[in-house]
């Protein structure tokens, strides 16, 4: 064994205070529980008359449906980037003071149902206190009328941020809530310098996140948040480049109720450029997310939130690919240490069999050709990176296809001199849109909306939300397949700060991303659109005796 290795054996438990209330992140798996019985109560039901004969005279109802009682919607937001202190003496980081031209802000937003109505919601500690009320419980639930919906928002913002957070929010009607927070991080000096972003994440049992990098001036923290009242146990399946990395410090990991795990992923995979990490976790549901950042000597290289994307599966899309003038990436990216700085798609193959994946790309004037031809084979159980070198400067929507299962992410670069700062983000693969997508942008810097359509054609709505709650006019774009449009977007909407927006998509399958940035510097982070809230849910019930 290794000495990095043995040293990733020895691990302490990093958490928040173990004290606090956590009732009001209780919801998160209500909802879940509720489906599990309803579901046991009619396996069980079958299961009975299946091993009994039928008694003269019984009666076996027909399949209905039954209402499963929606949960409490909540989002996880990860905490500000810290800069990990010193080298790796186990999995588990130790931090030190970033600079202190860091700051950040949590941008929450908490849409109406189609009567206006704003659920109860407010932002928590992972502990479970409150830290801010976005709205109140309404009294009464007003049924919607007919006629077109006439939706209204609570919204928060909070900064700085000090810690990880929960924005929560109540059912209305049987019926999820929907919401959407961003926490962003920037800073203009430090190790840490460089633009970062991310949106709070619903806690899950399994999740994939590409783009981690542990070579010499790369720091990858994998961040596993506990929101829930149930201990997770949480396993790590590491690929690399090479294949799958057998790490003993991997299996096992306990996250408290209420608390945070920061792993240094040097610790378990040491000297990998590409490294893909599955997470599994049983007992309570985490959120994850990766700060990765960089540095090469003297010279920062960025930092950015890796947020997981689409389960494994033979197509991924990722859109917001802004690339940047392919001569001076080109130039920079020869440079010693700087092989990270340019374009690329990720792709990593779970299985034990090889993918040949298809590569394609499109910008606003239609499909542009990979210099590399496209197709790529990767084999099982490992990591590739296809390189986007020497495509002109714009934004594009990748699309990778194959006939194994694969999950993909594309990165971005910004800076084309080496003695300056640069930056870098990671697309994650997305899901198509629909109907209601909910966006929170942050209040400062560049905001873009990025939408592509692979194919045919569809059209793409979206609707401002204000700081003071109010849903503005929603504009219509019609988009032709095989295109990518880059929308900008304003600070305020009439007299007010522009807090998030709403996002519909119609017709053949489109997808987006929210591209964030700083005029006059090197900025840049993508974050995927998430999927929509859930609306009610129902199970076939079969009774009989």
């Amino acid at each position: 064994m290794s000495e990095d290795q043995k040293q990733a054996v020895d691990e302490k438990p990093s958490r928040s205070s173990s004290k606090g209330s956590r009732s009001s992140n209780r919801g998160v798996v209500t909802g879940v529980l509720s489906a599990v019985v309803i579901l046991a109560a009619g396996g069980g039901a079958v299961a009975a008359t299946s091993m009994m004969p039928e008694p003269s005279g019984g009666i076996t109802m027909d399949f209905r449906q039954a209402d499963v009682p929606a949960g409490r919607a909540l989002g996880v937001c990860p905490e500000p980037a810290r800069l990990v202190n010193g080298t790796v003496v186990g999995t588990d980081a130790d931090f030190s003071p970033v600079s202190t031209t860091a700051v950040s802000a949590l941008n929450a937003v908490v849409l109406s149902n189609p009567a206006g109505t704003v659920p109860g919601s407010k932002v928590t500690s992972l502990e479970g206190d409150a830290v801010a009320e976005i709205a109140k419980a309404p009294a009464s639930t007003p049924t919607p009328t007919a006629g077109p919906p006439v939706l209204s928002a609570g919204v928060a913002s909070i900064s700085p941020v000090t810690a990880p957070a929960v924005v929560g929010a109540d059912p209305l009607g049987n019926e999820q809530a929907s919401l959407a927070a961003n926490l962003s991080y920037a800073a203009t000096d430090g190790d840490l310098r460089g633009l970062a972003s991310a949106q709070c994440q619903s806690p899950g049992n399994d999740a994939w996140l590409l783009g981690a990098n542990t070579a010499v001036g790369r720091t990858a923290v994998l961040n596993l948040s506990n929101a829930s009242e149930t201990p997770a146990t949480v396993n790590l399946d590491l690929f690399g480049e090479k294949g799958q990395i057998q790490a003993p410090g991997a299996r096992g990991l306990l996250v408290a109720p209420g608390t945070t795990r920061s792993v240094n992923l040097a610790g378990l995979a040491p000297s990998e450029s590409e490294l893909a990490v599955h997470v599994r976790s049983t007992g309570g549901p985490v959120a994850a997310t990766i700060q990765q950042s960089v540095l090469r000597g003297l010279a920062p290289g960025g930092v950015e939130y890796l947020s997981p994307g689409s389960g494994a599966s033979s197509l991924q899309v990722m859109s917001g690919v802004d690339i940047q003038d392919p001569a001076a990436t080109k130039a920079l990216a020869t440079k010693p240490g700087f092989a990270d700085a340019a374009p690329a798609l990720q792709i990593a193959v779970p299985g034990s069999t090889d993918a040949v994946v298809q590569v394609s790309l499109y910008g606003a004037n239609g499909e542009r050709k990979i210099p590399s031809g496209g197709v790529v084979t990767v084999k099982g159980g490992s990591v590739a990176t296809v390189n986007l070198e020497g495509i002109p400067a714009g934004t594009y929507t990748v699309k990778a296809s194959s006939d194994v299962a694969f999950v993909a992410s594309a990165r971005v670069t910004r800076g084309a001199k080496a003695e300056d700062a640069t930056d870098f983000a990671w697309s994650p693969s997305s899901a198509r849109l629909g109907s209601q997508h909910l966006v929170a942008v942050p209040r400062n810097g560049q905001r873009y909306l990025s939408f592509g359509v692979p194919e045919g054609r569809g059209t793409v709505t979206y609707a401002p939300v204000t700081a003071d709650g109010a849903v503005g006019k929603s504009v219509d774009v019609d988009m032709s397949g095989g295109t990518t449009s880059l929308i900008e977007l304003p600070s305020k909407s009439g007299d007010s700060v522009v807090a998030g927006y709403v996002v519909s998509a119609s017709g053949d399958p489109i997808y987006g991303a929210l591209v964030l940035g700083t005029q006059g510097r090197p900025d840049i982070s993508v974050v995927a659109i998430q999927d929509a809230a859930a609306g009610l849910e129902k199970v076939p019930v079969s009774v009989g005796y």
